[in-house]
């Protein structure tokens, strides 16, 4: 990671008690947070070593420790163990970075290239047990943030596009990005404005809510052969519907499938329980979620000026959201 040096690694490692005796750089290892990787060997074990961006919350990070903690007493060995750092708060502060340590999980990111009906009924079955270790005893109920942060996000990209802003695509230097860019401005010129439309009947709902992962997608997902032996990354978690997770990993493994998306609603029923509406409500989350994606992609961009490492990613991802999104 560029400005992080070996040393500094090293130096972060300490302050969790932990001698390396092999340090692997991975990068950003494929995600889009800003957030950059490391696979520690000790004479203990494996360890993942990530460096978050300093504007991240650490109390959030921490929070996530708190959620993991409680699926590991829970028997999920398929959920990262975090390392506490030498004062006990599990998180270590440098400039420009938030650290943490976690077990390193087994497997491979790899349901694109080997996708099962097995598999995906793994992945859903795991995500219901999870959510059952998170269920709160004492039932809560109120209205979904999630659909509130969809129709947040599509009225200010509505304003925003009222008040006369528009991408300068030449600002862009790969032109692959670009170019799906330039598609996902025309379809979200007819799509932005109806994701109030799809959500309007569950806008003041009450449901039950309970902590979610919030960013459950193909790349955290793990397998060894045909089973889950990792869910990684709690950075998104908070309190949501389950349903947020459904879609979002339905949406990221399966797309739009339908027989694969009824195989792993019921895997997950068969699991946790779960009703007519809760599959409805999977199915709208998805759809407004992948425009919401291309919104955010889009002010990421050519709004905020982000930089990815890997611009190929990226004009993958925002193609497959067009895509998606230009078939309904």
């Amino acid at each position: 990671m560029p400005g992080v040096s070996l040393d500094c690694v090293r130096a972060v490692l300490g302050q969790f008690g932990v001698e390396p005796t092999a340090i692997d750089s991975l990068g950003c290892h494929g995600g889009f947070s800003g957030a950059a990787l490391w696979r520690v060997t000790t004479p203990n074990g494996v360890w993942c070593l990530k460096a978050w961006p300093i504007t991240f919350e650490i109390e959030q990070l921490r929070h996530a420790h708190w959620l993991m903690r409680q699926w590991r007493s829970a028997g999920l060995d398929y959920v990262p163990a975090p390392h506490d750092s030498a004062d006990g708060s599990g998180c270590v502060t440098t400039t420009g970075h938030i650290w943490d340590l976690a077990t390193w999980q087994p497997g491979r990111a790899d349901f694109h290239a080997r996708p099962s009906t097995g598999r995906l009924e793994a992945a859903c079955r795991a995500l219901a047990e999870l959510h059952h270790a998170w269920k709160p005893a004492r039932p809560i109920h109120g209205p979904l943030p999630a659909v509130r942060r969809r129709i947040a996000a599509a009225e200010q990209w509505q304003t925003l596009v009222r008040d006369g802003w528009q991408p300068d695509f030449r600002a862009c230097e790969d032109e692959s990005i670009a170019a799906w860019a330039e598609r996902a401005w025309i379809v979200l010129g007819f799509t932005a404005r109806r994701v109030h439309t799809w959500l309007a009947a569950w806008a003041e709902l009450s449901l039950r809510l309970q902590p979610c992962l919030c960013d459950l997608w193909h790349d955290h997902v793990l397998f060894t052969g045909d089973d889950v032996t990792g869910l990684v990354d709690y950075g998104s978690a908070k309190t949501d519907h389950v349903a947020v997770d459904l879609a979002r990993l339905l949406g990221s493994l399966v797309e739009d499938d339908p027989a694969l998306r009824e195989a792993g609603l019921d895997a997950y029923d068969r699991e946790a329980g779960f009703s007519g509406e809760e599959r409805a409500l999977v199915n709208v989350l998805d759809r407004t979620g992948a425009v919401v994606s291309l919104i955010n992609w889009m002010r990421w961009i050519y709004l905020d000026g982000r930089k990815f490492p890997d611009e190929d990613r990226v004009a993958a991802r925002i193609a497959g959201l067009v895509r998606r999104v230009e078939s309904w």
